[in-house]
């Protein structure tokens, strides 16, 4: 008799000061019985340790387009968060633009009809830019669920708590 699959989550990394802290994510995920593959922004990959993760996750972090013909090198997800969330991956998220792996990945997902769910970390600055609004309104008639910004206390797994409700 085989083993039953874990459920996939994809972690979306983005470029924020807080990255470093997805393995916090990462193992809250794991021990809520996700098998956990990262996708970051290029950027974000300066803000991680790779091979800590790739480690722990068991698979490598995906971060650029693979070539036509390579092995997918992740199975396909059964829901993403987004963690941290960016206002330049938010914004360019709801706009459709696919530069990045990331953002493709997240434009793609409102035709798969998983769940995803974002916890954004962003400056109070860029939080009262009227672009950051408006997007997370798109976001949410997308069917995206979005944690709440608080200022300061960046919590990892309100996005988690998202997925289950």
């Amino acid at each position: 008799m085989s083993e039953a699959r874990k459920p996939i989550l994809y972690v979306v990394v983005c470029a924020a000061g807080v990255a470093g802290g997805v393995g916090e994510l990462i193992s809250a995920a794991q021990d809520r019985g996700w098998d956990v593959g990262v996708v970051a922004t290029p950027l974000a990959l300066g803000f991680m340790d790779v091979g800590a993760i790739e480690a722990r996750t068991g698979y490598p972090i995906r971060s650029a387009w693979r070539k036509p013909g390579d092995p997918r090198p992740l199975p396909d997800p059964d829901a993403i968060v987004v963690a941290p969330a960016t206002f330049n991956t938010i914004n360019k998220w709801v706009a459709g633009i696919s530069d990045t792996l990331a953002l493709g990945i997240l434009c793609e997902s409102y035709g798969w009809g998983i769940p995803v769910a974002v916890q954004p970390c962003l400056s109070t600055a860029q939080a009262a830019h009227p672009a950051y609004e408006e997007s997370l309104a798109k976001l949410r008639r997308m069917g995206v669920r979005i944690a709440e910004y608080v200022p300061g206390a960046y919590s990892w797994t309100r996005v988690l708590d998202l997925l289950d409700s």
